[in-house]
């Protein structure tokens, strides 16, 4: 794996990868994923790199439709706006679209852009593109989901995912009390980071095991709703025990949610979840959910930017696991829990 890059590309590198680009840009950027004018939002200034530019970002998000994704690529842009950069906004068609933004990164480095912002939605398929964007010089960044190896990229701006995962197994088993657990879990994409650290996280906040018998059944759902409902329902048909429910984020929380409504037993499950999306909050307001850890999106793309500005300007790389904070978020606080309830979650959500 190549070495983190402690100096800044020349100006005579960086109009070489122009002229690279000129040639070839068009045809990488019919490559690359949507960007953010497509999903008809975002300044236009943020989609097109200008050779001339001082600083110049890259931001590949996984897509550019997710809410989420949506406040990470805002905060970005003033960021960048804040610092006197300029922001390339790509993203990845759908979740899960790791050639896409392959496609992107190569886009990017052809255009000759500072520094890159990820977020991987591969772990590990992404790590060529990412050691050829960092050989020519390029300071590359994850945000919100580590690569396998972490250290693939220069550095990580990221909720700790295990820690996320902890404050929610933690409140589900103080919510039940003295009720023996019966776990449905809810998982999201196999072999991503950000789905086993919250997985395993999950686990040690309630105290169990991977193969613990308190585990009912386990689905993957690719943190999608229809299919979180779909698991929900194969799972509640297999057991009548059930009594919490793991969530991978709250889309899927929703889902579930809906499974169990419409089986008769909204009053006897427990639910959690972790996100932090402003409607994720009202879920737990209305009672929907029992409590939801929050992201901060919007402090990894600001952070992230930041990082890329000061690289190109000194040469100052950053390194490491970078943790942007995790805040759980109830109307029912437990002893020993630090968590804000829905009132100061809908000042402080996103989405």
């Amino acid at each position: 794996m190549s070495p983190a890059v402690s100096s800044r590309p020349t100006s005579a590198v960086r109009w070489r990868r122009f002229l690279g680009a000129a040639a070839a840009g068009s045809l990488l950027f019919g490559l690359a994923a949507c960007s953010s004018d497509d999903s008809g939002g975002g300044d236009d200034d943020a989609d097109t790199a200008a050779a001339g530019g001082d600083v110049t970002v890259g931001l590949v998000t996984k897509t550019d439709s997710n809410p989420f994704f949506v406040k990470m690529r805002e905060a970005a842009q003033e960021a960048a706006d804040a610092g006197g950069a300029e922001l390339v906004a790509l993203a990845g068609e759908f979740d899960g679209d790791n050639e896409g933004q392959v496609a992107a990164i190569e886009n990017l480095v052809s255009q000759g852009v500072d520094g890159i912002l990820i977020t991987p939605n591969s772990s590990s398929g992404i790590l060529a593109a990412i050691a050829d964007a960092r050989d020519a010089g390029v300071l590359v960044i994850a945000l919100d989901t580590a690569t396998d190896p972490e250290d693939a990229v220069d550095a990580t701006f990221a909720t700790d995912n295990r820690v996320a995962g902890e404050l929610q197994g933690k409140w589900v088993k103080a919510a039940l009390g003295d009720t023996a657990p019966h776990v449905a879990m809810l998982d999201g994409t196999p072999g991503g980071t950000v789905d086993t650290f919250r997985h395993e996280g999950f686990l040690t906040g309630m105290g169990l095991t991977e193969d613990d018998p308190a585990i009912v059944g386990m689905e993957n759902t690719n943190g999608d709703q229809t299919k979180a409902q779909a698991a929900m329902e194969n799972l509640l048909q297999r057991s009548t025990d059930i009594n919490a429910v793991y969530t991978i984020n709250e889309p899927a929380a929703r889902g579930g949610y809906q499974a169990i409504l419409d089986a008769g037993r909204a009053d006897q499950i427990t639910i959690g979840s972790i996100d932090g999306s402003c409607s994720g909050v009202q879920d737990v307001a209305d009672g929907k959910v029992g409590a939801t850890v929050m992201q901060f999106p919007q402090k990894m793309a600001e952070q992230g930017v930041q990082a890329v500005i000061a690289y190109a300007e000194d040469g100052t790389a950053p390194s490491g696991f970078n943790d942007t904070g995790a805040q759980l978020i109830t109307d029912q606080p437990m002893d020993g829990l630090d968590s804000q309830d829905t009132t100061w979650g809908a000042e402080n959500c996103w989405g």
